[in-house]
């Protein structure tokens, strides 16, 4: 293994689409990933109440939201697995069932729509009993080192099983640097993108686990060091894409990761509504899109794909 982690980057360009990620920062529909919500119930489409618009879909249903979307320019998704049905427990035991909604999900993808780049995102909150991101120690507080170990386990096996991209969200210490050392010795560095969740800011929005909350591990809104020296950290550890997550409240972290990884692709994960909201006050005058956003990522993860993709000429 080479001295130096952070060296190894064909991971970062072992696609077309992320190749495109590494050019100028222009707004077209490669910039687009769009998130899908997959059921471990196979012919589901239910609507997510909180989320209008959006749905949660089974492996079955999947080409109905698909096929259309590729046909329009599609270029990427990430996939995020919502058991209902699956059984859960305190380690999320489930999350790389090789029968669960994610691996069958980037089965499907890789069969049905080879040129589409699939991500997947690399969590255990979705399949652990307590809720949270992680395992944890007897008095509830994160065991971080058994945290990572798991989702490095995870993220392999998303990796093994097809994803051209694996984005951890947990937020644990030096996850970045395990998953990429495991990508190394399976020989999959080069094929497969490790996308960080770098500055993933705790807010009232995030789904609340069975006891406690997500502020010991995420990070404390407004803490702008904290994030300069999480996105910093991941860049040694070898991550060859850098995320924030929320984007519209947190644009001068994204100003941020533009300075400190200008060779490096950024992402932006456009929570809810808040994309259309800064694309509708930018039409309006309030302010340049391009400014505000467009010049300091090359990736934006939105759930206005769809309508971006129709608004969108390439």
């Amino acid at each position: 293994m080479t001295d130096s982690i952070s060296s190894i980057l064909q991971g970062g360009y072992h696609h077309p689409t992320i190749r495109a990620w590494q050019s100028e920062r222009v707004l077209r529909k490669s910039s687009l990933m769009y998130p899908i919500f997959v059921s471990d119930v196979p012919d589901a489409e239910e609507e997510i109440s909180t989320m209008p618009g959006q749905k949660r879909w089974g492996v079955n249903t999947l080409p109905k939201l698909l096929s259309p979307l590729v046909k329009k320019g599609l270029k990427s998704v990430i996939i995020f697995g919502v058991p209902i049905k699956t059984p859960k427990d305190a380690t999320g035991s489930r999350a790389d069932d090789p029968n669960g909604p994610v691996i069958q999900t980037v089965k499907l993808i890789r069969r049905e729509y080879p040129d589409l780049f699939v991500a997947c995102d690399v969590c255990l909150c979705e399949y652990t009993d307590h809720g949270h991101c992680g395992w944890l120690n007897q008095d509830g507080t994160i065991d971080n080192i058994a945290s990572v170990n798991r989702l490095t386990e995870v993220a392999i096996n998303y990796a093994k099983a097809g994803a051209h991209c694996v984005a951890p969200s947990d937020m644990m210490d030096g996850r970045i640097k395990e998953i990429k050392a495991s990508l190394i010795r399976e020989g999959l560095s080069n094929k497969v993108t490790l996308m960080s969740y770098s500055a993933k800011f705790a807010n009232a929005a995030n789904s609340a686990p069975a006891f406690g909350n997500r502020k010991c591990y995420q990070l404390p809104p407004g803490s702008r060091g904290l994030a300069r020296r999480a996105i910093i950290r991941d860049l040694g550890e070898g991550a060859d894409i850098i995320m924030v997550k929320p984007g519209l409240p947190y644009l001068d972290i994204l100003r941020d990761a533009k300075e400190l990884s200008p060779n490096v692709p950024i992402a932006v994960y456009q929570v809810s509504g808040e994309f259309a909201m800064i694309y509708r006050a930018a039409e309006a005058g309030v302010f340049d899109l391009k400014v505000a956003v467009l010049e300091s990522a090359n990736l934006i993860l939105t759930y206005y794909t769809p309508q971006l993709l129709d608004w969108l000429e390439n």
